[in-house]
């Protein structure tokens, strides 16, 4: 039976560009590593004129406490014009908002890049009024995952 699950969570992480159902979670895999991939994410996040907050480097963090960690990095940025929205509609979602993006080193050296999606976040805080805010935050959060995690040409 372990090894049952084992497997299942293997094959969940290696789904590319799929939503996971149970968690909210879309996964991709990253061409690049974890910093070119935030560096890349962070650079069109901007340049479409949305606030990064704050840059979370956690390897960093765990080395500071003497332990080692893969490379992880989370990113917490947003679009006050589109989080007001789903903030107004359930003052909850704030507990969510701004979004964050990790992105991660797994054991094989694979890197991955991952973020809740703006659907699980509606259905986890009933948003039901801010169907057109969601479907555009899936769009932009799904371009620029592509872009953050394709190979440079």
């Amino acid at each position: 039976m372990k090894w049952l699950k084992t497997g299942l969570i293997l094959f969940l992480f290696t789904l590319t560009a799929a939503a996971n159902a149970d968690n909210g979670l879309m996964v991709k895999p990253s061409a690049n590593s974890v910093a070119e991939t935030l560096d890349r994410f962070e650079s069109i996040i901007k340049k479409k004129g949305m606030t990064v907050f704050i840059r979370v480097n956690h390897t960093k963090g765990a080395e500071g406490v003497g332990l080692t960690l893969a490379p992880t990095e989370v990113l917490i940025f947003g679009n006050p014009k589109m989080g007001t929205l789903l903030m107004q509609s359930q003052s909850t979602a704030a507990i969510d908002l701004p979004m964050k993006v990790i992105a991660w080193q797994d054991k094989d050296g694979k890197v991955w890049l991952a973020y809740n999606t703006p659907d699980y976040l509606a259905s986890r805080h009933d948003i039901k009024d801010q169907q057109a805010v969601v479907k555009k935050m899936t769009g932009a959060l799904g371009k620029f995952s592509d872009y953050a995690t394709k190979a440079d040409k």
